[in-house]
């Protein structure tokens, strides 16, 4: 196998191990499932197939979620793909409107494979949402066209169809919310 492909199954080996007592919301789902979903919408979905991006999108929970830090992640994988996914996390020291509006300007500044791999959270966590209440998904679809905005800007000509996606999914969801809203 070539460095690239060894550094990516090391990437999953360590999002598994970061995440291994982590559950999602659906209060079954191995938390796992959501980083390797996200590296697989990156591949399958967008069609992109660089290392570094896929890294970035398997880790990207790790700094925020688990006690992983920025050291950990150099030591392993670089400095610019443990970057990466810093840009990914919120600040957590901060309270939440500060934190939010800090991760919303990060974002906005982003690399490529930070705004990708951003994508890709948010289409998962909004497939994934769809077997929650209306009123969560409705939450859901909110955050996420928040961050959309500040992900547009400077938006790289590699996250344009990505884009395309998750804004088609966001309306798909939302016209389902009213219809069940409706019913």
């Amino acid at each position: 196998m070539n460095d690239s492909v060894d550094q990516l199954l090391a990437a999953a080996s360590f999002a598994a191990r970061a995440h291994r007592h982590q559950i999602r919301k659906d209060g079954q789902t191995p938390y796992v499932a959501h980083p390797f979903r996200v590296c697989l919408i990156v591949r399958h979905v967008f069609g992109i197939d660089d290392p570094e991006f896929l890294m970035a999108a398997l880790l990207h929970d790790t700094i925020e979620d688990t006690t992983t830090d920025f050291d950990d992640l150099s030591e392993a994988f670089g400095e610019r793909v443990a970057g990466y996914v810093a840009a990914l996390s919120k600040d957590t020291r901060l309270p939440d409107e500060a934190r939010e509006a800090a991760y919303m300007a990060n974002l906005a500044v982003a690399p490529a494979p930070v705004k990708v791999s951003k994508l890709a959270d948010i289409y998962d966590n909004l497939r994934d949402s769809k077997s929650l209440s209306v009123g969560h998904r409705e939450r859901t679809i909110g955050r996420s066209q928040q961050y959309l905005q500040a992900l547009e800007k400077d938006l790289p000509e590699v996250a344009r169809h990505p884009m395309s996606l998750v804004r088609k999914l966001i309306e798909e969801m939302r016209t389902a919310a009213t219809t069940a809203r409706i019913a």
